[in-house]
């Protein structure tokens, strides 16, 4: 048995080590043998992003919630920055690059969507302050069932139809939800060992579903992409590189140490576009491309991310060598 348990682990270390590449992997796969998640449609695909935010919600702890009580500024600049740079940065590319409307609607989507889950794991590679990553992507997640909505209403509202109303029940259903139940489960079960072995496993299976339902969008709307997809990437590409200079801005002007302003810029350039991608496929049915757009955003932002992550980390392997000269 602990033989079969520590397999698991090493492989779910193997999986967050090199999530960009085994989603992109998935998605180019599914691109060409589209039944393999055929299988991730409707319910199905909402569970696996239910399992995605449990595994969350088993990691949080009541000192979580105390380090957001104890930095409310910095909780305040953090979740200010995360709901107006990336919505108003989407809404801008969309006009500027004159995209088609549901392309615009997956962007700015994503854009509205809190941080994302895997941010957290790359603050901690590239030394930023961990604790504040997941206070803001704890603080951004518990207000997404108002913001996200409230958000999508105001700038998407005009050209599409938006149930502000439908929308927010899904998220309190496949976020708030099962965050809450991994949150009991870790206040119940937390000082057990075998609750801690368990716990390990869990960042492997959350990158497995994020892989599933990316998987899923592609499996459905991978023809699409052929037609959009330079468009749709670049679109992505933009708001995602954007959304990290503008939170490093952030940082700088709310005068944040070294630590805190490479977290911000991970946690704004970085949504949850998986989330995003749930979202897409059951409110804009009619509209594939959201879709797709959606699941670019969870591919690129897993691969940018690990790539931001470098090349802070770079950055200061040269100032440690300048130092030692």
């Amino acid at each position: 048995m602990n033989g079969v348990l520590n397999a698991l682990q090493a492989a779910s270390r193997l999986l967050a080590k090199h999530t960009p590449a085994f989603i992109t992997a998935v998605a180019v796969a599914t691109y060409f043998l589209p039944d393999m998640f055929s299988w991730v449609r409707g319910n199905a695909q909402t569970a696996v992003l239910g399992v995605i935010m449990l595994s969350m919600g088993m990691t949080l702890k009541g000192e979580d919630f105390r380090i957001l009580l104890s930095r409310p500024v910095d909780m305040l600049v953090g979740a200010l920055a995360q709901y107006t740079i990336m919505p108003l940065v989407a809404w801008c590319l969309v006009h500027c690059l004159g995209l088609p409307k549901p392309v615009g609607v997956g962007l700015i989507l994503v854009g509205c969507c809190p941080g994302g889950v895997s941010s957290n794991i790359m603050s901690f590679l590239c030394k930023g302050d961990v604790a504040f990553s997941v206070g803001m992507t704890s603080v951004s997640t518990l207000v997404a069932p108002f913001m996200t909505p409230l958000l999508m209403a105001c700038l998407a509202g005009e050209s599409v139809d938006v149930d502000a109303v439908g929308m927010f029940k899904s998220i309190l259903i496949v976020t708030i939800l099962p965050i809450a139940v991994g949150f009991g489960m870790n206040a119940w079960l937390g000082r057990r060992k075998a609750y801690g072995e368990a716990l390990k496993v869990m960042p492997g299976i959350a990158v497995l579903g994020l892989a599933a339902i990316v998987g899923g969008v592609v499996s459905a709307h991978g023809r699409n992409f052929a037609s959009s997809g330079a468009l749709i990437f670049a679109g992505v590409f933009l708001h995602n590189s954007l959304g990290y200079a503008l939170g490093y801005l952030v940082g700088v002007v709310a005068r944040f140490n070294k630590a805190k302003r490479r977290t911000v810029s991970i946690e704004v350039g970085m949504q949850n576009a998986g989330l995003a991608t749930v979202l897409a496929a059951r409110h804009f049915p009619a509209m594939p491309e959201a879709a797709i757009a959606s699941a670019v955003s969870c591919t690129w932002h897993s691969i940018s991310g690990a790539l931001m992550a470098g090349v802070f980390n770079m950055l200061d392997a040269i100032t440690s060598a300048k130092k030692n000269k």
